[in-house]
């Protein structure tokens, strides 16, 4: 299999490539993905190879952007929609929610919304509270949606077309401070986990990742660890740095989730530590919790530990303290060791 070293945000692009070249129904729009090239050029070129017809720009009304790709889905094109910064999608948000999660429902699957939409996420460009929110435990609570964010390239792609091609909504969280590698020198050995690793690899042309399989990015005995996009990062390199044999799972799809790969995880390590960028309370580990407690509980030999992002907005200032860092991490693994 030929393959070629790409950048997540490459991956992005040569995904939406692929995916115009194979399937004439697809179009991409949203705001400045056409002419400019998107505002982190994920698009960048695909107009000019496919046309202003199927490559194009939008207003600025993320809820006029989201209501005709639900329109446009129905009646057969396969619309993927940029929503330019994760923090934007609210004013979609009663499309999303009563339209495109229900019309396969509420037309008794005479209609399906065969619709996704991309969003950068995260924090770690420096962006501030608008540019910066995790937003991905509001998707997974609305049913109808597949919520999904990966951590490398390979995945990126391989999602991406897997995502375009399902008959249902599928949310594609992009984590940004991921797209180009790190954004700052603490991260630069956690984030080399896929720049000099296969997953850098990505295959030419055509190929699918499951989204409902989750990834062991790191096989461990003594505690298993449930994370997605750059936290995935983070967990492998506190596992290097603790000393702690960590199984890091990257669960790729967050909703649904893939319960079997991680009850078969807990169920050889006796442990659970749940990491994610977003605020603490309601957020998706909250829910991962409750599920390794539901399917696990003979198992466990230790409380489950959430490491997480602050219940605060988002501060700008103190960034890089809010994200969960390999310390933090490490302090999570140390304490869940401890209970023996």
């Amino acid at each position: 299999m030929n393959t070629q070293s790409l950048s997540m945000l490459q991956a992005v692009r040569d995904a939406l490539d692929v995916m115009l070249e194979r399937d004439n129904n697809m179009v991409i729009y949203g705001q400045d993905v056409g002419y400019f090239g998107g505002v982190f050029r994920a698009t960048e070129g695909l107009q000019a190879k496919y046309g202003a017809q199927r490559v194009f720009d939008a207003p600025i009304s993320e809820s006029g952007i989201v209501g005709t790709a639900i329109g446009m889905a129905a009646y057969g094109l396969k619309p993927v929609v940029e929503i330019q910064f994760g923090d934007y999608f609210y004013p979609a948000m009663d499309q999303i929610v009563s339209e495109l999660s229900r019309i396969r429902y509420r037309s008794v699957n005479d209609f399906v919304a065969p619709v996704t939409i991309r969003m950068p996420v995260g924090g770690g460009i420096y962006g501030g509270q608008t540019h910066s929110q995790s937003p991905e435990a509001i998707f997974t609570h609305i049913a109808g949606l597949r919520t999904v964010m990966p951590s490398n390239p390979i995945d990126t792609k391989g999602l991406l077309i897997a995502a375009i091609e399902s008959p249902d909504p599928v949310i594609f969280l992009e984590p940004k401070r991921l797209y180009n590698g790190p954004f700052d020198g603490y991260y630069d050995r956690a984030l080399q986990s896929w720049r000099d690793h296969e997953l850098a690899q990505v295959p030419v042309g055509y190929y699918r990742t499951p989204l409902d399989k989750a990834a062991i990015a790191r096989a461990g005995a003594d505690v298993t660890v449930l994370a997605y996009g750059t936290m995935v990062h983070v967990a492998l390199a506190a596992a290097t740095d603790s000393g702690v044999d960590a199984e890091v799972i990257d669960l790729r799809t967050i909703w649904p989730v893939d319960m079997e790969a991680i009850a078969q995880s807990v169920h050889k390590t006796g442990r659970c530590v749940i990491l994610h960028e977003a605020t603490r309370t309601s957020g998706f580990g909250a829910e991962l919790s409750a599920l390794v407690q539901e399917h696990c509980f003979f198992d466990l030999e230790a409380p489950i530990e959430r490491v997480t992002g602050w219940d605060t907005p988002y501060p700008h200032a103190h960034e890089w303290d809010y994200f969960p860092g390999p310390q933090r991490v490490i302090a999570a693994y140390q304490r869940v060791m401890k209970e023996l």
